[in-house]
C-alpha cells in the first residue's frame, strides 16, 4: 500500500508545471512512455496489474463481507425455514397416512364383522327355515296319513257293508232259485247254502 501511495505522490509531482510554462522532464518522460503503451488495452497493460489487484482485493472483500453478512444468512434462513417446511409436511403426511392405517383397518373390521354376522344370519335363517319345513312335512304326513287310515276304514265299511248287501242278496237268490226249482226253504238254510258257498271259494 506505501507503494501506490508513492507512485500517487509521483503523479502529482510529475504534473505540477514549473515557472515559466513548462513540465519538468518527468511530465515528457511520462507522455513519451504513454505514447509507447498508447495501443495497449488497459486491463492488459502490466503497469496497470498492481491497482487492478489492489481494486480486486477491495471488491473481492467487499462481496465477501457482504454474503457473510447478509446474503449467505438470508439463504440459510430460507433454507432452514424450507426444511422446517418440509419436515412438517412429513411429520403431517406421516400423521394422515396413520389416520388412514387406521381407518382401513377400522373399515376391515367392520367389514369382517359385518360378514361374519351376515353368514351367522343366513346360518340361522336356512335352520330355521329348514326346521320349519321338516316340521310342516311331518304334519303333512302326519295327515295324510290319518287321511289314508280314515280312507282305509271307509274302504273297509263300504266292503262289509258291501259284503253284508251281497250276503243278503245271494241269500234271497238262492231261496228264490230253491223255491222255483225245489219248494220253499227256510231263511237259515238259504243263509247255510250261501256261507257254505263262500267258505268254498275262499
Amino acid at each position: 500500500m506505501t507503494w501506490f501511495i508513492s507512485q500517487a505522490n509521483a503523479q502529482e509531482q510529475a504534473t505540477v508545471p514549473t515557472e515559466g510554462g513548462h513540465a519538468p522532464d518527468a511530465v515528457a518522460t511520462v507522455a513519451h512512455e504513454g505514447g509507447e503503451h498508447g495501443g495497449t488495452f488497459p486491463p492488459f497493460d502490466p503497469s496497470t496489474f498492481p491497482s487492478q489487484l489492489f481494486w480486486l482485493a477491495i471488491v473481492f472483500i467487499a462481496l465477501y463481507v457482504l454474503m457473510s453478512k447478509k446474503v449467505i444468512p438470508q439463504i440459510a434462513g430460507i433454507l432452514e425455514a424450507r426444511a422446517a417446511r418440509i419436515a412438517s409436511d412429513l411429520v403431517e403426511a406421516e400423521k394422515a397416512k396413520a389416520e388412514t392405517d387406521a381407518a382401513i383397518a377400522s373399515y376391515e373390521a367392520a367389514l369382517a364383522a359385518a360378514r361374519a354376522k351376515a353368514n351367522a344370519i343366513a346360518h340361522e335363517t336356512r335352520t330355521r327355515v329348514s326346521h320349519e319345513i321338516d316340521g310342516r312335512r311331518h304334519a303333512a304326513e302326519a295327515l295324510l296319513n290319518d287321511k289314508l287310515a280314515d280312507t282305509e276304514k271307509h274302504i273297509d265299511d263300504v266292503k262289509r257293508i258291501a259284503l253284508d248287501h251281497v250276503a243278503i242278496i245271494a241269500t234271497e237268490t238262492t231261496e228264490a232259485v230253491v223255491e222255483a226249482l225245489m219248494g220253499r226253504i227256510s231263511r237259515d238254510e238259504a243263509v247255510a247254502a250261501v256261507t257254505a258257498v263262500s267258505s268254498g271259494r275262499h
